[in-house]
């Protein structure tokens, strides 16, 4: 289980986390691979995981963009999909899941986002991603799909502000 911590414009986020104390004890039994949209952590399990990114929160609501989880070579997940799966268990994810998006990167900044079809396939969306230079697919809840925004307008918190109440 890979989780892609997707970087806000203009953040290094291999470097943010290691910057701080906090995050690399949280990090130390795990070997973040620095990409070019953000950082990728293997876990064992979606369990793992999903309690890494809980760990992890302030620096996610700070630096991150999006939390994604990969459930199989070029496909992810969403968060909220992700906790749906291990807490309700009445998920079940499948090749035909039809809630997904088609996202779309250019030297690591994340240049498009679009809705796909059910059933449909990335390479129907080759119009819609012109220019990039990788695509991911990502599937996600019913009530995500078009809750999609390039945008990175979530204020985060303010610098002063460090976990733990203590300055790093």
């Amino acid at each position: 289980m890979n989780i892609l911590f997707l970087q806000r414009d203009g953040v290094d986020l291999h470097h943010s986390l290691f910057s701080s104390e906090t995050s690399r004890l949280a990090l130390r039994f795990y070997h973040p691979r620095k990409m070019p949209c953000g950082v990728m952590v293997t876990c064992a399990t979606l369990g793992s995981a999903l309690s890494l990114v809980a760990e992890l929160r302030w620096y996610i609501r700070r630096y991150v963009r999006e939390v994604l989880f990969e459930l199989e070579q070029g496909i992810f997940c969403t968060h909220q999909l992700a906790q749906d799966v291990y807490y309700e268990r009445a998920v079940v994810l499948g090749a035909n899941w039809k809630f997904r998006r088609l996202y779309g990167f250019k030297n690591g900044q994340l240049i498009s986002a679009v809705v796909m079809s059910p059933g449909a396939v990335p390479e129907e969306y080759q119009q819609d991603i012109i220019g990039v230079d990788t695509t991911i697919e990502v599937w996600c809840r019913e009530d995500e799909v078009e809750d999609i925004s390039l945008d990175d307008q979530e204020p985060g918190l303010p610098p002063d502000e460090e976990p733990g109440g203590n300055s790093q």
